[in-house]
């Protein structure tokens, strides 16, 4: 018996999430029928801060169809070789986290495991000079990846800066040429079966009543439907990640931009620096306990290279996510799943991550609960593993001494992530599921950046003698150098 399908799908809020979805939603629907209405109201501001994300970023735009040049000019948006991590271990110490793996090209997680042994032979080169991608970055250089898996260009990954209310209005265009309905408007109340619990309508303060099969939260920290209407418990993390507030403001553009973000370590937390086009995106992520908002705020405008552009805005949250993202039929999608703090610029890839897991579970019009269990689950898991991802940067510091990162360093971790540190401590093996969003690359660029150092290494690597390894590496950085001088300077 053909299932009844679901027709009309409401998204609350715009922003980056809500445009995001809708622009999705519509290409993917196109031609079955499916009014996609999105209600929002330009008196409710957005965070509008994600300026900055991971290679994920790809797949998205190609999914709904984006050209990089028109979409690179429209959002005023600069490429991003990854991020450097400043005074983490300590005033004056610095590591670069690369997009990209390390190496040459197929040798994956072995590759680590050439260089801890040829670390502990005797090999003193900075990490970083076995990444082409971080090379490139600290040249001023890029160049496209190459499918061709034998070519060096091959390990190179980017992703890019942009601005996020500009990204938005952008996908608003593409959304709304492809059939999306905009209302303006307040919800004043939602309307629910009594029975079932399902969300049948929202009235609007205007009275309209906007009816829907399928509704998608993203009203962002507020979740009016996946919190306030359906009462979704929210597990709260900041015994872990600490900072609940954040300071932001612009400042002007680089004559010369910088291909990558940079997070440098605070006395309460940390700054970002976002190099766009047409500015400079500058923030400081603090914690309130150690520290008071009015301090924070000049320590943002103290560590910006000039002056604020605009009056600093300050943005409050509590890192955590919510216990279902997914229930009867609404589905939260961005911050109304929960909140990760832009440490790794990850906000914009759990959209994504969460509009990709709508589109492969999406439901008939009974909203399936295995569907809906099957969701929590998956997107769940990569909110954990991102967790952990982000509190190793906090607990494996060295050489800060401020109160907070005191705590940080003596705090009790996730099991999960002890385990992770106690394998690669171990044995330099870094333990991941097949379907962790971080993989080996980048958590050896933290562990090693932040001072970790493994006690052994995998043993196959020893079919290689000593010499031919370090022989090897050494004209693998030549290779990286040559390759790099090769790559045109960014525009």
């Amino acid at each position: 018996m053909t299932e009844k399908r679901i027709r009309r799908i409401v998204i609350l809020g715009g922003g980056t999430a809500g445009w995001m979805t809708a622009a999705a939603l519509s290409r993917a629907l196109a031609g079955q029928g499916v009014a996609i209405t999105l209600v929002e109201s330009d008196a409710i501001g957005t965070i509008g801060v994600g300026e900055a994300t991971i290679p994920t970023i790809h797949w998205f735009n190609q999914i709904i169809g984006l050209d990089e040049r028109s979409f690179m000019a429209e959002t005023k948006a600069t490429v991003k070789l990854g991020i450097e991590f400043v005074g983490w271990n300590g005033e004056g110490s610095r590591y670069f986290h690369p997009f990209g793996t390390y190496g040459p090209p197929g040798d994956g997680a072995m590759f680590l495991h050439r260089l801890i042994r040829a670390r502990a032979d005797g090999d003193r080169v900075p990490t970083e000079a076995y990444s082409l991608t971080a090379q490139a970055a600290r040249a001023g250089r890029f160049a496209r990846p190459v499918a061709d898996r034998r070519s060096l260009l091959s390990t190179l990954g980017y992703a890019y800066h942009f601005d996020a209310g500009l990204y938005a209005r952008y996908l608003r265009r593409l959304a709304e040429r492809a059939g999306v309905r905009r209302i303006e408007g307040v919800v004043a109340s939602v309307e629910q079966d009594g029975e079932s619990g399902f969300v049948r309508s929202l009235t609007l303060d205007g009275g309209q009543v906007v009816a829907g099969d399928l509704f998608i939260d993203c009203s962002g920290l507020r979740a009016l439907l996946i919190g306030q209407a359906l009462g979704v418990g929210f597990d709260d993390w900041s015994h872990w990640l600490p900072c609940d507030r954040a300071w932001a403001a612009p400042s002007a553009a680089e004559s010369d931009r910088t291909p990558y973000t940079r997070a440098t370590a605070a006395e309460a937390g940390w700054r970002w620096r976002i190099p766009l086009q047409h500015r400079v995106g500058n923030g400081y992520v603090f914690s309130s306990r150690f520290q008071d908002e009015e301090e924070a705020r000049a320590s943002l405008i103290a560590g910006m290279d000039g002056p604020p552009l605009a009056e600093p805005r300050l943005i409050r949250f509590t890192p955590g996510m919510r216990r279902e993202a997914w229930r009867a039929n609404v589905v939260a999608i961005g911050l109304s799943s929960g909140f990760l703090e832009p440490l790794e610029s990850t906000s914009i890839h759990l959209i994504q991550s969460g509009i990709a897991k709508l589109l492969s579970l999406f439901p008939a019009a009974d909203c399936s609960p295995l569907l809906a269990r099957q969701f929590n689950r998956v997107f769940g898991q990569e909110m954990l593993d991102v967790r952990d991802f982000l509190i190793l940067h906090y607990h494996a510091t060295m050489g800060r001494d401020e109160p907070m990162w005191r705590e940080r360093q003596a705090m009790a971790i996730p099991d999960t992530l002890a385990e992770k540190l106690g394998h690669f401590r171990s044995s330099g093996r870094i333990v991941l599921s097949s379907d962790e969003l971080f993989r080996d690359a980048s958590w050896f660029a933290v562990l090693d950046g932040q001072g970790e150092r493994p006690g052994d290494h995998n043993p196959l690597v020893e079919v290689l003698g000593r010499e031919d390894n370090l022989r090897q590496l050494a004209a693998l950085r030549a290779d990286i150098v040559k390759t790099t001088a090769a790559m045109p300077p960014l525009s």
